[in-house]
């Protein structure tokens, strides 16, 4: 008979009959474990198949995927009431420049008794000039004019004494016409000799150069010696009344905004000092070139405005309601400025828009916004359009 003996291959020894029953034991207790873990996966893989289909495939991150997305501020902006302003730039300016130059036949200049940044009164004399040869003119003119009235007294007496021998026939009636005559021209030319010594009195008055109305000297350009004409150009420039303003330069759109008797503050350039202002001039016309116009601002005299000076104006539109936003919540590219909107989605979305008035408490939104979207208050820079966010109200926050 032949036997069968089982060697331990790890020995080389032979196993017992018990010990082959051992091992058989437990290569099926190996093969039961695998099959089982084969079972298992497929029993998981169908729990989550079912779990799909009853969800109706809804592919959604699980809550813990969720809880990834970013909460993100935003904030409801609404509307408020706000004093609207204009802020323009422009120049300095006299309101009422009057050039003074010479009127009369001119001269050397004698002296020069105003100065720039004196006040001067209606009449007061700025340039004297020398009148010398004038003056002498005028005392000839001046016995002309008694030399004619002399003539005119003769005249006149000799035909009072031909009058008294007409009706005894010494004088006959021609004689009478021709003294007659003789006493009308004699006149005449008392008359004539009179206009003409008038004449050269108002025109030695117009020799020296005096102010045309009351005001401040605002420069001066004659000197003593110097001699001056009519083609001079203007000796002196003078403000009226000192009066002041500032030729705000404005757009279109903002030039519509404003009228005769709105308030303006203006603070020239290289000072903190502010001028209180009223516009009394909007210009009818716009310029083809800047498109722009002008609103001309009246400021009584202050010694800060230089005419020819560069200013600021601040103009009181009046109040406007309109949504306003903290600065962070603004972004700016080279499309212009624009802001991120959250949808009812919760996805982000550009929203292009135009700023306004800045103010200590932000930046009015003149254009693009009507107050109730949920607009991205900071972590702007961080988004792109379509990304998803968890919108946190600034309200909501502690």
């Amino acid at each position: 008979m032949n036997y069968e003996t089982t060697v331990d291959p790890s020995t080389g020894s032979a196993l017992s009959e018990g010990d082959v029953l051992t091992e058989v034991e437990h290569e099926e207790r190996t093969r039961r474990r695998r099959w089982l873990a084969i079972g298992a996966a497929i029993v998981a893989v169908l729990v989550i198949a079912l779990y799909l289909v009853t969800r109706g495939g809804d592919t959604s991150l699980p809550a813990d995927n969720q809880e990834q997305t970013p909460a993100i501020t935003v904030v409801v902006p609404g509307k408020t009431s706000i004093e609207g302003t204009i802020t323009a730039t422009g120049s300095l300016a006299a309101r009422r420049d009057m050039p003074v130059g010479v009127v009369g036949d001119g001269g050397r200049v004698v002296s020069v008794p105003a100065d720039a940044g004196q006040w001067v009164r209606k009449g007061q004399v700025l340039v004297v000039i020398d009148r010398s040869v004038q003056n002498q003119q005028a005392i000839s003119s001046k016995a002309n004019v008694a030399v004619a009235k002399a003539d005119a007294e003769l005249a006149e007496a000799n035909l009072e004494r031909a009058l008294q021998l007409v009706d005894r026939g010494f004088i006959s009636k021609a004689d009478i016409d021709r003294l007659t005559a003789t006493r009308d021209a004699a006149s005449a030319r008392v008359t004539v000799a009179q206009a003409q010594y008038d004449e050269l009195l108002a025109r030695n008055a117009r020799l020296n150069i005096v102010a045309p109305e009351p005001g401040l000297v605002l420069t001066r350009n004659v000197e003593p010696g110097q001699v001056v004409s009519p083609g001079s150009g203007a000796l002196f420039d003078i403000a009226k009344d000192g009066q002041m303003e500032m030729l705000a330069q404005l757009g279109e759109t903002d030039l519509a905004k404003v009228s005769v008797g709105q308030t303006a503050t203006v603070v020239p350039v290289g000072t903190n000092t502010t001028y209180t202002g009223t516009i009394w001039q909007v210009s009818p016309t716009i310029d083809q070139q800047s498109r722009q116009g002008t609103a001309r601002i009246l400021l009584p005299y202050k010694p800060g405005l230089r005419p020819g000076g560069f200013a600021t104006a601040t103009i009181n539109s009046g109040a406007v309601d309109a949504p306003m936003l903290p600065e962070s919540a603004i972004q700016n590219d080279d499309k212009g400025s624009f802001v991120y909107i959250v949808g009812n989605d919760n996805k982000v979305e550009r929203r292009a828009i135009k700023t306004g008035l800045v103010t200590e408490n932000g930046i009015v939104i003149a254009q693009g916004l009507n107050g109730t979207e949920r607009v991205v208050e900071r972590a702007g820079g961080f988004l792109s359009p379509g990304d998803e966010i968890r919108p946190v109200l600034a309200s909501s926050r502690n």
